[in-house]
């Protein structure tokens, strides 16, 4: 999977969609990219692959974290930013943290 700018892309998902389909894309993805699945020369590759797309579902599947996620990602895109939403975000949620709504560029939270 290449970088992508988004958890929603992280899962291949429309901003707009169900909880029903977010738990079907990670699924569908778990079942690609899971280190016990794929062949021994790519375990390292999976294992960074699956943990994004475990903190992209940990973060959209909770309706609490998505609503801070997607403020924060409207945010982002209505002025320029110099950290990727993602990298915060997926830290944050593979971290067993959650995401938190800091604001790592002015070091605020709200």
């Amino acid at each position: 999977m290449a970088s992508t700018s988004s958890l929603y892309e992280v899962l291949g998902i429309p901003v707009n969609a169900s909880g029903h389909e977010i738990k079907a894309a990670y699924r569908k993805l778990a079942r690609t990219w899971h280190p016990d699945v794929v062949s021994v020369n790519q375990k390292d590759m999976s294992a960074n692959e699956f943990m994004k797309i475990h903190a992209a579902y940990s973060t959209l599947s909770d309706p609490d974290k998505r609503a801070n996620y997607d403020k924060d990602l409207h945010r982002h895109r209505q002025r320029p930013f110099r950290f990727s939403s993602l990298n915060s975000a997926t830290m944050a949620a593979a971290s067993g943290y959650g995401y938190s709504g800091r604001n790592w560029e002015t070091d605020q939270c709200w």
